[in-house]
């Protein structure tokens, strides 16, 4: 621990970023990121073997009158003769294959992957010096994240890596309230040290449960050998790093990183939540919702296909790939871009629900892709009735946009403009790009020489009024319709 908090001051004095958010200000984000728009975030780990509740079951099956608490006394027995921790041989993996993940991920059309190197329970998903109570040692006897860190690069896609260390602080204190297998003394390195208890004001930047130097430091070391260790292009964290006391640590882990990619010649992003992180200093993310308007800075949505659980449990409840579509168009057109969990069963496979959703997508994509990939924002994101609620926790929402919801990108020399649903007659008029008087300089006044439409042989037929630009169309489906726009 000591040479290793030696090594991130020297690699931090080395520049060209020190600790200090003057200096992490210079941070630009890289041009391969502006450019992805659509990865996969994986939370598998212990979780998924009681597959109940969601995947803080870790937490809630050391509260006392949780149905995870009455559960898990119903099903395993008392929390003194079985706990968390022994969930871990049962955790298999016997089914995982990387190469079937990877091949699925190429099938959806992802370009990045982001898989929870540690999650709130403090199990490892990766070889460690720091704790034996990993998954290269225990469970699956596997290094998780190096063998999809390893894949992703041999299939040229971006490797990234997840960590909520932080918030197993306080996340299993519960479990000293009663007589479980959750007892004192706990010292670093022991899977539930510390367990401390969160307090009146759960989740607060202010709660008076403040983390000691000792469990930051070994935060901050936890995350540094990820990032020595796999070199991910993309490093996200969940909530509560934005904890007051976190904060002189958040910056020497900025620093560490970005210097050590400096060394590497690699470009990469950090994502966070909150206002962790000074705004400049890394990429903004919105868990479970979206902007309502574009944002000139660049932004990151993850979310889930399951809208109970990010983990696997058996009665997840799964959203619709159309849904899910709509989501990518809309968060793309406001300088966004989408980062969508699964849950693979404890054995390593991923289910047949999942499954489905991401080819759904990857099919549209395969059609549809120039819209998205690579693509940049218009002069507006869009048009039309529907209402997209600004906020976390809204993608349980179901937005039923209609043809008249357009939203614009543009790319490859063409303006893209994606109808989120397809009219039900075949006719569509896009207010944005009608003929208007000339001194409305705000308004579009371009030449629109051609249009097509992605996925249709027969290319649409078109005229342009005050009202707008009309189209009329015989092509039918399920998903967004793109119009591909040649302007002068």
């Amino acid at each position: 621990m000591e040479a290793y908090l030696k090594k991130i001051e020297e690699i931090i004095a080395q520049g060209p970023y020190t600790d200090t958010w003057e200096s992490l200000q210079k941070y630009r984000v890289p041009e391969w990121y502006q450019k992805k728009k659509f990865g996969i975030f994986i939370h598998w780990g212990i979780y998924s073997v009681p597959s109940f509740g969601n995947e803080w079951y870790s937490r809630n099956m050391y509260i006392q009158g949780t149905p995870e608490y009455e559960h898990h006394i119903k099903t395993y027995g008392l929390h003194k003769e079985f706990g968390y921790k022994d969930f871990i041989p049962m955790f298999t993996a016997d089914k995982f294959h990387p190469e079937a993940w990877f091949d699925l991920f190429e099938q959806a059309g992802a370009e990045y992957i982001v898989p929870v190197a540690e999650h709130h329970d403090g199990f490892q998903m990766y070889k460690s010096k720091l704790s034996h109570w990993n998954s290269n040692e225990m469970g699956p006897n596997r290094d998780v994240l190096g063998e999809l860190s390893a894949e992703a690069k041999k299939r040229g896609m971006v490797n990234g890596a997840s960590s909520h260390r932080v918030e197993h602080w306080f996340f299993m204190g519960h479990g000293k309230d009663f007589d479980s297998d959750i007892k004192e003394p706990l010292k670093r390195g022991d899977f539930y040290w510390p367990s401390m208890k969160d307090g009146n004001e759960f989740g607060s930047v202010h709660t008076d449960s403040v983390p000691t130097e000792e469990f930051l430091q070994d935060w901050l070391v936890r995350t540094c050998e990820i990032i020595d260790e796999y070199h991910p292009q993309i490093l996200y964290f969940d909530w509560w790093i934005q904890h007051f006391s976190v904060k002189p640590y958040l910056k020497k882990l900025a620093a560490y990183y970005y210097n050590r990619a400096a060394q590497w010649g690699q470009e990469v992003v950090i994502n966070y939540k909150h206002d962790a992180f000074f705004f400049g200093t890394a990429v903004p993310d919105v868990e479970r919702g979206q902007f309502a308007e574009m944002k000139p800075y660049l932004w990151q949505t993850d979310t889930s296909i399951a809208l109970n659980s990010w983990g696997y449990t058996e009665n997840n409840q799964f959203r619709p790939a159309n849904d899910i579509l709509c989501d990518l168009v809309d968060i793309v057109s406001k300088n966004g871009r989408l980062l969508l969990n699964i849950g693979p069963r404890p054995d390593g496979t991923i289910t047949q629900e999942e499954t489905d959703i991401l080819r759904e997508i990857g099919e549209w994509l395969h059609v549809n892709g120039e819209a998205i990939y690579g693509s940049s924002v218009w002069r507006k994101y869009g048009e039309g009735p529907t209402e997209v609620l600004e906020g976390q926790f809204t993608d349980g929402i179901r937005k039923n946009f209609t043809s008249e919801d357009i939203r614009f990108t543009t790319g490859n020399g063409y303006l893209y403009a994606t109808a989120l649903k397809c009219s039900d007659d075949g006719k569509y008029c896009i207010k944005s790009l009608g003929i208007l008087d000339a001194s409305k300089i705000a308004h579009f006044s371009g030449i629109i020489r051609d249009i097509t439409l992605l996925g249709c042989k027969t290319a649409p037929h078109w005229t342009q009024d005050g009202e707008g630009l009309k189209l009329q169309t015989d092509y039918k489906t399920d998903k967004p319709v793109v119009f591909k726009i040649q302007i002068d």
